[in-house]
């Protein structure tokens, strides 16, 4: 440790005089230079009641209620958390086409997410952001509906010979038909858990469905789009 004094103070250091502030000052440094080992390897160990011997990367200095210690950081559990805190995020997107067959529901292959739930409390939000369009000049409605495992969720009331669906809707001639929706589920399980997506078109002729296809009427012709479709899970604390 380097001590700068001061030239002057030829005066007596008591103040006095003003003169005398360069003796008062190079007294002091004295007393610094003399003291300058213990001050150089002053350490938080030299501390009442603080040890923090040999940290690691990722300790915290915290107090214990007795003294202050480091220590690793206790690992946050989902009880830890209110209720409604976002857990984990999964998502699945689909770029490439899929083709359904009229008259019946079909799993679309590639919109699928799995994800494996910290604690059986929690609910799982689900995200599905997807379309498509019957071909050429077909028209008529499509659906889609959710599945966890091999059991539909998120269905309609059981009306008749109606289909039972998550959405769907009448297409006109060459538009595109939006699948898209969100529900909150509870799967009540810490194991594995698969949600996909089931797509069923019902022209009022015999024309397939294809997911990720758009397009939209134009004179003398069509314009096509390919889109993509995502399916988006998230673990919120129950």
């Amino acid at each position: 440790m380097a001590v700068t004094r001061l030239s002057g103070g030829t005066t007596p250091a008591n103040g006095s005089d003003p003169r005398t502030f360069p003796a008062i000052w190079n007294a002091t440094a004295d007393v610094i230079e003399a003291n300058e080992t213990a001050i150089d390897s002053l350490a938080l160990t030299d501390l009442s009641g603080v040890s923090i011997a040999s940290p690691v990367d990722n300790q915290l200095l915290t107090y214990n209620g007795t003294n202050w210690v480091n220590e690793v950081p206790a690992t946050i559990t989902p009880g830890d958390l209110p209720a409604g805190s976002v857990l984990q995020v999964v998502s699945t997107t689909l770029t490439s086409t899929f083709t359904v067959s009229h008259g019946s529901f079909q799993d679309v292959t590639g919109l699928a997410a799995t994800i494996t739930p910290v604690s059986s409390s929690s609910k799982i939000f689900v995200i599905v952001n997807s379309s498509g369009r019957f071909t050429e000049s077909e028209v008529g409605a499509a659906f889609a509906k959710l599945i966890r495992g091999s059991t539909d969720i998120y269905l309609g009331d059981a009306s008749g010979s109606d289909q039972r669906a998550s959405i769907g809707g009448y297409q006109n001639v060459r538009e595109a038909h939006s699948l898209s929706f969100s529900c909150l589920d509870s799967p009540a399980t810490t194991s594995a858990t698969t949600y996909k997506v089931s797509v069923g078109p019902f022209a009022l002729g015999s024309s397939s469905f294809t997911v990720n296809l758009g397009g939209a009427p134009a004179v003398g012709n069509t314009v096509y789009a390919r889109l993509p479709s995502s399916i988006t899970l998230m673990e919120v604390a129950g």
